[in-house]
């Protein structure tokens, strides 16, 4: 995808230039919190594959760098001087091309990433290490499943004819690969009694979800605990960890690290 970047008419003098790589709600917080302060200039770069996402405040950018290379030149040339990978949980290649990128340009590196959803003892959770592990778990349960993983996870649910899927996205896709679904579109956070409904209308029997953490669509899981519903529950993607860019797991925390 071809980057495009919204940029101020002139550059100012600042103290610092902070690239956010975002897309989930943290980093746009982040963003409009940073905005607000004098001596710093805040770029959001954003993967593009939403067709209207939130904007934040500051300079937004728009696509991808080419790796980690491409990162890295990208962190010199615009004089960044501190980068802070608040992807989501399972964007497992962007962060470590954080990390090389980071360490090439010499730019500190800050990890924001919302801790993960632990199981309470009356929820029915069915752990998966990936997609291709929960479809095979739902082609033994079958019935009807309430799905909602990314678009480029359902290819591994294609070969399942013994469930009908319900398909939340937050854009309507041009085509699935599931024999026998509807899709529903909506952008999170999403509440209790609005999920409660929507899985006594749907009469799910099942529900597939990531290990996102966070409270945005944590209301889909308290709501298959309440209604008694097993979730089959894909685990975080390994990460590797470097030991000199420090992690945080709140909005807060990023902030003070940025401006203590």
């Amino acid at each position: 995808m071809t980057a495009t970047a919204r940029w101020s008419p002139a550059r100012v003098s600042t103290d610092m230039r902070v690239l956010i790589l975002g897309g989930t709600q943290e980093a746009f917080q982040l963003a409009e919190r940073l905005a607000e302060l004098a001596g710093i200039e805040i770029i959001s770069s954003l993967a593009g594959r939403t067709r209207a996402p939130r904007m934040p405040k500051g300079q937004v950018r728009m696509g991808g760098f080419g790796g980690a290379e491409g990162l890295a030149r990208y962190l010199r040339a615009e004089h960044i001087t501190h980068l802070v990978n608040a992807t989501h949980p399972f964007a497992a290649r962007i962060s470590a091309n954080a990390m090389a990128a980071a360490d090439s340009a010499g730019v500190p590196l800050l990890r924001l990433l919302r801790p993960a959803w632990i199981a309470r003892s009356d929820d029915r959770w069915l752990a998966a290490q990936d997609a291709a592990e929960a479809a095979d778990l739902c082609r033994h349960e079958g019935g009807r499943i309430f799905l909602t993983l990314g678009s480029g996870e359902l290819e591994a649910f294609s070969g399942i004819h013994n469930a009908h899927f319900l398909v939340r996205m937050v854009d309507a896709p041009e085509g699935l690969p599931l024999r026998d679904c509807r899709v529903i579109t909506a952008r999170g956070p999403f509440s209790l009694q609005d999920e409660l409904q929507l899985l006594a209308e749907h009469r799910i029997g099942l529900l597939v979800a990531k290990n996102s953490g966070g409270d945005a669509t944590y209301a889909k899981i308290e709501a298959a605990r309440r209604m008694g519903l097993p979730v089959i529950m894909t685990a975080r993607p390994a990460v590797a960890v470097d030991p000199r860019s420090p992690a945080v797991a709140s909005v807060a925390d990023a902030f003070r690290w940025l401006r203590p």
